[in-house]
Order: structure tokens, then sequence, then C-alpha cells
């Protein structure tokens, strides 16, 4: 079983991925953020590591798609995915590209990349989207304190955000779970975290009945 995460800069998704992969025993799969040896140059000067950032990341989640793939061709764990690769090509790359930051020829470039390794992505089997406005936002990323993050524009937060709704309206390829987590606070109250269980079980439930007809 592949499940994933998706959500803006600061929206709680490695923390809810750890929650979850010690509730259900899954394996997490982190977003290659310690070690990027381009995100604080990035926040510093967008536009002349735009292009460099977003190979990286894309690399590095193609990467965990093969290995996701291997993972379940041996029926082994589930795993659970901090960010898809959707979101580095739909959201992240698009969202530079719109603003004017990535070029059109290192788009065009990229984006051909990032078709190319559709052909070997299977969609995961529940993607879980975490629903922040900007205020929630903004504290979670004071709360973690990467002071390379602290620099990040309102604008940028706002403009991922359009692209998210727009992307998780549009997404059609895969079983979908919307949780709004701007009044949720599931590092500290229990209970939050249950009501978030309770809804993936609800999921997961439907997805092996499927798998599993009568």
């Amino acid at each position: 079983m592949h499940i994933a995460i998706t959500g803006n800069i600061g929206a709680g998704k490695t923390t809810l991925a750890e929650l979850l992969a010690r509730h259900y025993g899954w394996e997490v799969l982190y977003e290659a953020v310690d070690g990027n040896p381009y995100l604080s140059d990035f926040y510093e000067d967008m536009p002349r590591w735009a292009f460099n950032l977003q190979i990286y990341f894309l690399n590095s989640r193609f990467a965990q798609m093969r290995l996701i793939l291997d993972l379940s061709k041996q029926q082994q764990t589930s795993v659970i995915q901090d960010r898809t690769i959707y979101e580095d090509a739909s959201i992240f790359a698009r969202n530079l590209y719109l603003l004017g930051t990535l070029s059109e020829r290192d788009y065009q470039t990229y984006y051909g990349v990032f078709e190319n390794m559709m052909s070997l992505v299977r969609p995961p089997d529940l993607m879980i989207y975490l629903r922040a406005d900007l205020p929630k936002l903004r504290k979670q990323i004071r709360k973690r304190g990467r002071s390379f993050e602290q620099s990040i524009s309102d604008e940028y937060l706002s403009s991922l955000n359009e692209l998210y709704e727009e992307f998780v309206a549009a997404y059609t390829i895969g079983e979908l779970l919307i949780v709004d987590v701007n009044e949720l606070d599931y590092t500290e109250h229990p209970a939050d975290f249950l009501e978030i269980v309770r809804q993936i079980d609800g999921r997961l439930a439907e997805l092996r009945s499927v798998e599993r007809p009568a």
C-alpha cells in the first residue's frame, strides 16, 4: 500500500507522516529537505537556483517512486510518502513558471523530463491533502524555525495554495482524502490525530473492498 501526504509548505505533512507511520507500522519516505544542496540558495536567489532545485526534487522523488514500485512487487511493508512527484510538476515548478522565476526554456526542459518519468510512475493508493490557509502555514513555519523558510513571501505561499486547490479539484487518478487542518493540532491533541485516523481507516477499508470483491 502506498499512501502519500500532500500540502503546502508548513501544512504539517512530515509530522503527520511520522505519527501515521508509528500508528500503522508504515515506512516513511521523507522529502529531500535535509542535506538538499540547493534549498537555502534557492530562497536567497530564486531565479538563479529554481531550475536546479526543481530537478533535484524531481530526481529524488522519482528515486522514491522506483523504491515504492520495488516494495510493491515484493509485497513488503506499506509506505507513506511525504509529498509526491505530481506536486513537483503541477504545483511547485508551475508556480515558479507563472511567477516568472523559472524561464520558459527551463520550464519546458523540466516538464519534458517529468513527462518521460510518468511512464514509469504509478499513483499512490491513497493521497491525503492537508488543506491549510496562510495563517496556519505561517504559524507552522515559524514554529519549526528553519531559517531559510522565514523569508518566504505571503504571495508565494498563497499562489501555491491556489495551485494545490486546482490540483486536488482535477485529481482523478487515485483515491483522495482532503483534511482541513486549520483547526487541528494533532501533535498536541490526540483526539485530532484520531479523527484523521478514523477518516483514513474508512478510505483504506473502501480500497481493500475493491481489491477483494465478494
